[in-house]
Order: C-alpha cells, then structure tokens, then sequence
C-alpha cells in the first residue's frame, strides 16, 4: 500500500505558492506557466488557503469579477485539509472524496513538502493494479 511520501517520490516536491495579496489574474498565469491547476496561498510560513482553476471559474469569471482587481483572498478556499507524508494513497482518496477536493497539501512537522492532485493519486493506484495483474497472470501462468 503506497504512501504520500511514495506519491510525492515520484512527482517531486515542488510546491507553487501565492501570496493571498495576490490578484487573481497573476495565479491564474502562474498557474497556467507552470502547468497546474492550483496554487497554495500562503500567509507568511501558514497556508492560508488555496486556489484552483475551479475558484477562478466560479468565483471570477461566473460573477463578472474583474481578474486584474480581485486578490486571491476573495475567492480562494480558506478551510485546506492536509496530507501527511505517512499517509496512504486510499486514505487520501478518501479524504478528497469525502470533501470534494482535488488537491491536498501535503505537511511535515509543520512545513509544507508538496502538493499531491487527485489525479496523482489516480496514476498511483493505476500502477499499483498493474503491478497486481501482472503477478496475477503470472502466477496462473505458471511464470512465477
């Protein structure tokens, strides 16, 4: 049963911040130059929240909200659950399931070490499964 910490082996670490001063438009366009679709708002070293894709479609461009004008601490989430690095990957799918998120920021000992997506965790038990049926077909094969 893979862990948190397996997930974010294989992704890596990088974390992409904002500051909750920040507009909307310029997370958007960080989002968009790094290739994700959410960005942990920051306080200082505190998670303040985060902002998605989905934040900025419902909140901006749903309500005729200028993205050059409105910061981020207006639309983003503000209640962030968190993974731990010992957590399991069932364990957060859960989590993500239960609360409707798709992304979980993942805390050790009080920092932040990753972000880990719903789609992470997805690749993760897929190659998991394959693992399982290749032993399985294996062992009815005879090949083990």
């Amino acid at each position: 049963m893979a862990k948190v910490a397996d997930v974010l082996k294989e992704k890596g670490k990088k974390v992409f911040t904002v500051d909750r001063n920040t507009t909307v438009l310029e997370a958007i366009k960080k989002m968009s130059d790094n290739n994700v679709s959410g960005l942990v708002v920051m306080d200082g070293r505190e998670i303040a929240g985060i902002i998605t894709e989905r934040d900025y479609l419902r909140k901006v461009i749903l309500q005729g909200k200028a993205s050059n004008t409105t910061m981020v601490e207006e639309i983003m989430t503000d209640k962030v659950i968190c993974a731990t690095p010992d957590l399991s990957v069932e364990e957060c799918m859960g989590m993500m399931v239960e609360k409707s998120c798709r992304h979980l920021p993942v805390m050790d000992d009080g920092s932040l070490v990753g972000v880990i997506s719903i789609l992470d965790l997805t690749r993760q038990l897929t190659k998991e499964q394959k693992t399982t049926i290749k032993y399985l077909q294996d062992y009815i094969h005879g090949r083990c």
